[in-house]
């Protein structure tokens, strides 16, 4: 069986189209500046296609990708296609799993899209555009926050006026479920038990720590929005809410221009003046650029904390995970972190996190913490969890 994993965006369309049988990527790609002139890049039996072509909307981005994937002969009909898995961030606590696209589902999506104005409309534009392609196909999706919803009231409320949770839904969702989930299934495999406590840090240009107990999310950095929780690349993390009104009189800003600015210029990028990319920032720390060293502790720092909040919380720890962009390639942000968790018995063999490549353990054999490195697969989950709905 072969299924899309889509993720939309408001002006990009993310795809791999996956072999179930094998869990293998046949192809994948992404439609950039739909709405604006467009292009699009496929990836398919090592090669890649790249061309420029007009994008008015999300509808002719699925029907070129879906005349690509014959042209290309990457299938020989549509309907080898047996199902399309996208993508949703917000879910709200209206959703707790994965489901298949119905009528009501549409309705209950359109009922909290502005809970997450940049993300579900674009995902929805995407969802529509596969049922109008493919009428007879079944949709399914996947959200972001479903992982997070097995916290207890305690955690997710915040200490705010309780009507706001009740009049407003003001209150934690999470987000980077399905990559946590991910982690989560593949430490059961390892320890061959689903029964441990796990760390999962899904760190990237937007991170988000989750502690993690016998398969279930106990609690998460990121909050009611992603700007929550550790710094990122262009995101403050938590930061006091009372800095806001005497930098809005500074600047003549208002409030949208001021969270804009936690959103897209805080982070890695505001604290190091350099770059948003972690990449650039270690090329800056290693030639002792005193703000890059800088950025690069803070950094760690935060994510120590969250690990360190945790691992009371779950009562110790059997395990953590890095993952995503940076938790997969820097082996220095991994070893900051794991030297300030030597309190907790957290010892890292420096040799194995330095040549470190895809999955691997990489704590010593008499750390009281495993630590690994699993790349994570969202996409394969989104695949994962739409055959298992339409089967």
């Amino acid at each position: 069986m072969k299924i899309l994993s889509i993720n939309a965006g408001s002006s990009s369309l993310k795809f791999s189209l996956i072999n179930m049988e094998n869990e293998s990527v046949i192809a994948n790609g992404v439609f950039e500046r739909i709405g604006i002139d467009g292009q699009y890049t496929i990836k398919f039996n090592g090669e890649k296609y790249t061309e420029e072509v007009t994008l008015k909307d999300h509808n002719d981005a699925v029907n070129i990708l879906l005349e690509k994937l014959i042209n290309l002969n990457i299938v020989k009909s549509l309907d080898e296609i047996d199902g399309v898995g996208h993508r949703v961030v917000q879910g709200k606590d209206l959703f707790d799993k994965s489901v298949i696209v119905d009528d009501e589902v549409m309705k209950k999506l359109d009922s909290i899209k502005h809970f997450a104005p940049l993300h579900n409309p674009a995902n929805m534009l995407g969802i529509e555009a596969f049922k109008k392609a493919l009428p007879n196909v079944p949709n399914t999706v996947v959200f972001d926050t479903a992982f997070h919803q097995t916290m207890s009231k305690e955690t997710f409320l915040y200490p705010v006026p309780y009507d706001w949770y009740q009049k407003y839904g003001i209150r934690k969702y999470g987000a980077h479920g399905t990559s946590h989930r991910y982690i989560n299934e593949t430490m059961t495999k390892i320890l061959n038990t689903n029964k441990f406590k796990l760390i999962s840090c899904h760190i990237g240009n937007g991170a988000s720590i989750t502690a993690i107990k016998d398969g279930k999310c106990v609690d998460t950095s990121m909050g009611f929005t992603p700007l929550a929780g550790v710094m990122m690349g262009t995101r403050s993390g938590d930061v006091d809410p009372s800095i806001l009104p005497p930098v809005m009189e500074a600047e003549n800003k208002n409030i949208d221009q001021i969270i804009n600015d936690l959103n897209k210029h805080s982070g890695i990028l505001g604290l190091s003046g350099i770059s948003s990319d972690m990449r650039d920032l270690t090329e800056a720390y290693n030639k002792s650029d005193e703000k890059a060293i800088l950025t690069m502790r803070k950094y760690a720092r935060r994510i120590t904390d969250y690990i360190a909040q945790y691992y009371v919380l779950l009562g110790g720890a059997d395990a953590i995970v890095f993952t995503a962009g940076i938790g997969e390639n820097s082996f220095i942000v991994r070893k900051l972190v794991c030297d300030n968790l030597k309190c907790l018995g957290v010892e890292l063999d420096d040799d194995k996190n330095s040549n470190c490549h895809g999955q691997a353990k990489i704590s010593t054999k008499n750390s009281k913490v495993q630590v690994y490195v699993i790349p994570t697969d969202e996409e394969l989950m989104i695949a994962r969890d739409t055959l298992e709905l339409i089967k």
